[in-house]
């Protein structure tokens, strides 16, 4: 064997024993937080999320990395909206609440798909209300586009030039962790306990990996 072949081989045998290591652990994290029981989706969990620019309700330009510091509730949806999106996140703002009585900190997110009448300010007002740990976020049209489209999200604004318009979207809450993105989703017809009890197992799964 040439000095050259033999380099080649270690190369080779390390880039292995790498690319092992890294398998052994990405399937270590997806063992322990699928542990957990979250909603199942085609492509798997981590087809959804990824980065984005938006605007909060000081009317600063903020990202994904600005906005994820700590474990979020994550919604899409618009401030004139009826019925849905207020239920959506006071289920979202109790199960935030539970939590703080359990010791985690998580925040709850609404992301407008409005951006015609959801200027910053009145997103700002919204997210108070519903919540004061509640976060914002509006943007130019292709912001919001560019955001929803991120996650796998729907939005049809409804024709006409009545300004009451409604806007069709789905209802799906993301639950994005530090370091993770997007580990789990919720529907509607899930409850507080059952957003926290979930919320908090991700959690702790995360923290037993070190991140």
């Amino acid at each position: 064997m040439t000095r050259a072949t033999a380099i080649l081989a270690v190369i080779l045998l390390a880039a292995m024993v790498g690319v092992s290591a890294w398998l052994a652990f990405f399937r270590s994290t997806e063992s322990v937080l699928a542990a957990c029981g979250g909603a199942q989706v085609a492509g798997g969990i981590g087809a959804i999320g990824g980065p984005f620019e938006l605007v909060n309700a000081s009317g600063e330009t903020v990202t994904d990395r600005d906005v994820f510091t700590k474990p979020s509730l994550v919604y899409f949806g618009y401030t004139f909206c009826p019925d849905v999106c207020p239920l959506d996140n006071a289920r979202n703002a109790a199960a935030v609440d539970i939590l703080l009585e359990q010791g985690y900190d998580v925040q709850p997110v609404f992301i407008s798909i409005d951006p015609e009448r959801d200027t910053p300010e009145v997103v700002g007002e919204y997210a108070s209300y519903m919540h004061p740990r509640m976060i914002g976020l509006t943007g130019s049209p292709e912001q919001v586009k560019a955001a929803s489209q991120a996650y796998k999200t729907y939005y049809r604004k409804h024709e006409g030039d009545d300004e009451f318009y409604l806007v069709d979207h789905s209802t799906f809450t993301y639950l994005v962790l530090p370091g993770h993105g997007v580990v789990d989703f919720f529907r509607r017809d899930e409850n507080e306990e059952e957003v926290a009890r979930r919320t908090a197992c991700y959690i702790e799964a995360a923290e037993r990996l070190g991140n």
